[in-house]
């Protein structure tokens, strides 16, 4: 039986990408292993997002490739973003590489198992319609939570990013399907699904005339079991109050607003093509937080974009400083081939753009220990995901908190199950992170 592994980079829509790959390779009788030593097949799931994302896609496939010296029958793939976008110039350069397969060309990779072939390079195909897949996915069974594609590919063409280049226009999956999978995922054990897309808030635009992000929702509440349904990418120019309604008034639906602003001075928003202003922004979290004072908003920014000013950059300073988001990353904007923004006169100096997003994240930290300490004392309900017995505690996030890119909650004196729902009282913090103990008031 062939073994394969697969490596993991990039998003959470690229882990999904990664579940799907295993799936199909297990039904065509290959086995998952653990280890790239193991491996008949060695997959790099790449991310060609920014350049240092591209960066750590090839050297990973450089560094897997030295396994070939002394297994010389070992195959080496590169699948995803990275591929898509560079088929020819990866299969020039890197000659260790036996397939070079883009986004949803991975079933190529069985072609490879058993065969002298040539090596084969993907050839870049535009859907225009979401490709579902007839096998199931393979799921982490360590994770409590599971994320879950809505959609593929966008077309709001900022000027800084290449996505639409890459994925292809804007394609929702139905309904039917997303629920058929979250079913799968909660049958296995789920107890959050993160629904991802490059653009949750136009899902259904596409297929049904407009966006039904409230319809598939209400579709979720059908499914029984205890969890939680957390919403990725909500874009700040189509974010109706009916949707910011739903979310706060379904407890099933975490109150966590994911809203990718990158940046506030209007001239950087119209130069970027983000299509919201400074005054709608400010209107859009201000209804958010009138709404209701149980809720995380969550947001990025990109600083150094080409032509930002001083005192543009003191305006998104200011913005943060008065705003204080519960979560927020910053970016250094990186010039992307084929994006309008790298043709863009004006580009900042490196150095002034590092100093920038030192100096942005540098007030976040400050804004999140003043925020971690006024939590002191509060009660709040947890999911557990991990426990370390030899410590005598827990790890879990709240309701605001997604996974890996937010902070956790860490209660000692406790082991509590994995995938567990329960109520803490905050005692302290350790940087980022809550410090708690089981409330068994």
């Amino acid at each position: 039986m062939t073994r394969f592994y697969i490596h993991k980079l990039g998003c959470p829509k690229n882990d999904v990408d990664a579940d799907y790959i295993a799936g199909y390779l297990i039904k065509n009788n290959c086995q998952s292993v653990s280890s790239p030593e193991e491996a008949d097949i060695l997959i790099v799931n790449s991310c060609g997002f920014i350049q240092s994302a591209k960066e750590e896609s090839v050297n990973s496939v450089l560094e897997l490739g030295q396994l070939k010296i002394k297994k010389p029958n070992l195959k080496l793939v590169i699948t995803g973003c990275l591929a898509q976008r560079y088929a020819e110039q990866l299969k020039k350069d890197i000659p260790e590489l036996d397939g070079i397969f883009g986004v949803d060309d991975f079933r190529k990779i069985t072609s490879l198992i058993g065969s002298d072939t040539d090596r084969i390079a993907a050839v870049k195909v535009n859907q225009t319609k979401y490709r579902e897949y007839d096998f199931d996915r393979v799921v982490d069974s360590d994770q409590v939570f599971a994320y879950l594609k809505i959609s593929d590919g966008c077309d709001n063409r900022c000027s800084y990013c290449a996505i639409p280049d890459i994925r292809g226009k804007f394609r929702s999956r139905t309904i039917e399907s997303v629920t058929e999978e979250a079913r799968f995922l909660l049958d296995q054990g789920k107890k959050e699904i993160i629904l991802v897309s490059q653009e949750t808030t136009a899902y259904g635009r596409d297929i049904y005339g407009k966006p039904e992000l409230i319809k598939l929702l209400e579709a979720f509440e059908k499914l029984t079991g205890d969890f939680w349904v957390r919403i990725m990418y909500l874009h700040p120019a189509r974010l109706q109050t009916a949707m910011i309604d739903y979310m706060i008034d379904n407890p099933r639906i975490c109150s966590y607003f994911d809203l990718p602003l990158q940046h506030i001075n209007n001239d950087i928003l119209r130069a970027m093509g983000r299509q919201v202003s400074r005054r709608e922004i400010e209107a859009l979290l201000n209804y958010i937080r009138e709404r209701s004072h149980e809720c995380g908003i969550r947001t990025n920014f990109i600083v150094g974009f080409p032509g930002e000013t001083d005192q543009q950059f003191d305006e998104l300073y200011r913005f943060v400083e008065k705003e204080r988001f519960d979560r927020m990353g910053s970016f250094e904007y990186s010039a992307e081939e084929s994006t309008r923004a790298a043709e863009m006169n004006n580009q900042v100096d490196p150095e002034i753009r590092q100093s920038r997003y030192h100096r942005l994240m540098e007030l976040q930290r400050e804004i999140a220990f003043e925020e971690n300490e006024a939590k002191i004392g509060r009660s709040m309900q947890v999911l557990i995901e991990t426990v370390l017995p030899a410590d005598n505690r827990c790890v879990g996030r709240t309701s605001f908190d997604a996974p890996e890119v937010d902070q956790g909650v860490i209660i000692k004196g406790a082991q509590i199950a994995p995938g567990s729902f329960v109520s803490v009282k905050i005692t302290g913090f350790d940087g980022y992170d809550l410090l708690a103990q089981e409330d068994l008031s």
